[in-house]
């Protein structure tokens, strides 16, 4: 069985982080391992509190993930805290991970960062250019590529430009876009453009993390990248069309819409 180690925060309400990527590895078929950078006390209302891991204790889990069961694909969601950020990209290159998805979580939905300075810094120098593809959203996308981004042109040469300075592919989404199911992935020096349908389903929490686990998953499987990202869309939009109505806020996806229910 092919496996997928998923570093990131865990969601107690178990809609997005370490719970989504697991439910989403899991229903490719796959195992799925996890070391958790960060304790969330959240729901679909917010989040409320946040206990970070220590650097000592995460490389702990990580040198016990490669040295028993190494994965065959890696993503990486959240990460607050720089020194949390060096210790993945340390043990990272000391095991030889490959098939790296990174989540870079920078921004939030409203705009609100969620990085420190020193911390995006240390993503910037130390995670991007070991990921093999990387996932921003059209504010984190910004960030990244110094660029205002207002059109699909735009977005195009956002993702060329953050490819060009980290020499990895980008996928730039854009669901904080007019066309919010449309996303470019830039490989190789060209652009492949992936169109979906607007689903109207305001429960969207989590799908950030469902889409880089996905890819993820499909990348342990042997898919080559254009393919694994159309895969995990169109798993990603199986999970949205079932509408999943759960919690008081913007709520999770139905992640198992695949097991048919009894």
């Amino acid at each position: 069985m092919k496996t997928v180690l998923t570093i990131a925060g865990s969601d107690c309400s178990g809609g997005a982080g370490i719970q989504a990527d697991m439910k989403t590895i899991t229903m490719h078929g796959l195992y799925a391992m996890s070391a958790i950078t960060a304790l969330t006390a959240q729901n679909t209302t917010g989040v409320y509190g946040i206990l970070d891991s220590t650097p000592e204790f995460l490389a702990q889990q990580l040198d016990c993930i490669f040295t028993d069961i190494y994965p065959d694909a890696v993503k990486i969601g959240m990460v607050s805290d720089g020194a949390l950020i060096h210790v993945i990209a340390d043990k990272l290159k000391e095991y030889g991970a490959e098939k790296i998805v990174l989540d870079p979580v920078m921004v939030s939905t409203s705009g609100s960062k969620l990085l420190k300075d020193e911390a995006a810094a240390v993503l910037k120098k130390e995670l991007m250019p070991l990921a093999d593809l990387s996932t921003p959203n059209i504010p984190e996308a910004e960030v990244l590529s110094g660029m205002k981004i207002g059109t699909d042109k735009d977005m195009e040469q956002a993702a060329a430009k953050i490819s060009k300075d980290y020499g990895r592919a980008v996928l730039v989404k854009g669901g904080h876009g007019k066309n919010a199911a449309n996303d470019v992935l830039w490989e190789n020096g060209k652009a492949v453009w992936f169109f979906g349908e607007k689903i109207q389903n305001p429960n969207t929490h989590g799908t950030g993390c469902t889409l880089s686990s996905a890819i993820a998953s499909n990348l342990a499987l042997g898919q080559p990248l254009a393919q694994a990202v159309k895969n995990a869309k169109d798993y990603l939009s199986g999970a949205l069309k079932a509408g999943l109505d759960l919690g008081k806020g913007s709520g999770p996806l139905e992640h198992n819409y695949k097991i048919n229910r009894r």
